[in-house]
């Protein structure tokens, strides 16, 4: 690719770099100039401007991102259309995304123009979700970059997935001590519940039995005879060592022990175990909260069909402080109920002369019956934004109007034609003292 200074006569055809005012008008980077465009600049007395020239060997962005973000796709997935040298893969299910870490890596290491950015392997995923992006950074990819790139994805199956959750007939054991009370099982359950209606899946059939290893084992083979799993187990008091009440009766219903404990906190104490073909976990006290905990990332793998092994419980280390723990200094601590809510305000900027419509004012015009800026107002309302506050200007008595119907307060700019910056100033000071932010 050919970039620098260039002279108007000698830019027909390439791409501009920066975006440059031509008279009245203003060409966006990354503009193929066209012999008019060429006219309008000198006719503007534009005399050099910074633009790009693709070569044969060059790919233009557009086209290198699609190609890529296509072989990068697999099951699951959509790779978008790509714009100004992006395409995003967006989930087409709900599930647990799957990645290939070693290959994106790779092909991150080819060079410096193509990159590709996604979410954590093994992350929840809902449809709809963008999970990762292939950007190009210049204007075009060396052809031989991208073959490099594409070679890399395309050798064996797609490096990013989503396995989708499948709807599961879950057993549930929950064991019980004379102190137990029945209301701390039901919230237990409740909370289980939503866990699992999130991912498609519920509870079949719950027993609720004494906390010995014999009713364990007892539950558990009940639940499994019944084709239920993967096996839930809810143990009356935390399970503290492999031969404890949980694990001794999984192993006197014929399961084994896989794996005990995990590197994630809150989830520390969860017991990964099988019986025959069927799943079962010890749940970690933590599994009561609706808060993430390390038992979220191994349902989730059940869920969506995913095998787990105590390499992969292992591995769940890197990035499995999931809070603060007493141990080392807490400084949100006791901090006011209020600090976890921050109070954050909302600035509508409404002042400008709209001067690139060369006459009306663009937040009056009508868009789907309403003036645009009430799509914007609606939209600020929808959230938890508060308080609302609109800076006017320019036609301030229109705009007044056009928002009459909703909560705000309004602050006038004088110096709206001096430009966006002024409105912002006039905007901020008008916030209360004890707002945490502000969405402009």
């Amino acid at each position: 690719m050919i970039f620098g200074d260039m002279t108007p006569d000698e830019a027909e055809g390439a791409i501009l770099a920066h975006s440059q005012k031509a008279g009245s008008e203003t060409f966006k980077k990354g503009r193929v100039l066209s012999r008019a465009d060429i006219a309008a600049l000198k006719e503007a007395g534009v005399s050099h401007i910074v633009a790009a020239r693709l070569e044969e060997t060059d790919v233009p962005e557009d086209e290198a991102a699609a190609a890529l973000a296509s072989a990068l796709a697999g099951k699951s997935i959509r790779a978008a259309a790509p714009f100004t040298g992006r395409a995003n893969l967006v989930a087409e299910e709900a599930g647990v995304l799957e990645i290939d870490a070693e290959r994106i890596l790779a092909i991150n290491m080819i060079g410096e123009a193509l990159t590709v950015a996604t979410l954590a392997t093994f992350e929840t995923v809902d449809e709809r979700q963008m999970l990762a992006t292939v950007k190009v950074i210049p204007f075009a990819v060396p052809r031989a970059d991208l073959d490099k790139a594409l070679e890399v994805a395309r050798l064996g199956p797609a490096p990013i997935a989503v396995q989708r959750f499948e709807p599961h007939r879950v057993g549930l054991v929950a064991t019980q001590l004379p102190s137990t009370k029945e209301s701390v099982l039901d919230k237990s359950r409740a909370v289980l519940d939503d866990r699992l209606g999130a991912m498609g899946s519920r509870i079949a059939r719950e027993l609720r039995v004494p906390h010995t290893a014999h009713a364990v084992a007892d539950a558990v083979r009940a639940l499994a005879k019944e084709g239920l799993s993967p096996i839930l187990v809810f143990g009356a008091s935390a399970t503290v060592d492999r031969r404890d009440v949980v694990p001794a009766g999984i192993v006197q219903a014929g399961g084994d022990i896989l794996h005990f404990g995990m590197p994630v906190d809150p989830g520390n104490l969860l017991l990964l175990a099988r019986l025959g073909e069927t799943p079962v976990v010890g749940l970690p006290g933590c599994a009561r909260s609706p808060k993430l905990n390390g038992f979220d990332w191994v349902l989730a793998r059940l869920l969506a069909g995913l095998e787990v092994t105590p390499k992969d419980i292992m591995a769940m280390g890197l990035g499995g402080l999931l809070k603060e723990i007493p141990t080392r200094p807490q400084p949100r601590e006791g901090a006011s109920a209020a600090a976890s809510s921050p109070r954050i305000a909302a600035l509508i900027l409404a002042a400008g002369r709209s001067s690139r419509m060369n006459g009306p004012n663009k937040l009056l015009l009508p868009l789907g019956g309403k003036p645009m800026v009430a799509h914007v107002a609606e939209a600020v309302r929808a959230s938890s934004a508060s308080p609302v506050t609109v800076v006017t200007g320019n036609a301030e008595s229109e705009v007044r109007a056009a928002l009459s119907e909703f909560d705000a307060s309004f602050v006038h700019n004088p110096d709206y034609a001096e430009g966006l910056s002024t409105s912002l100033r006039a905007g901020l000071a008008a916030l209360p003292d004890d707002v945490d932010g502000v969405l402009v």
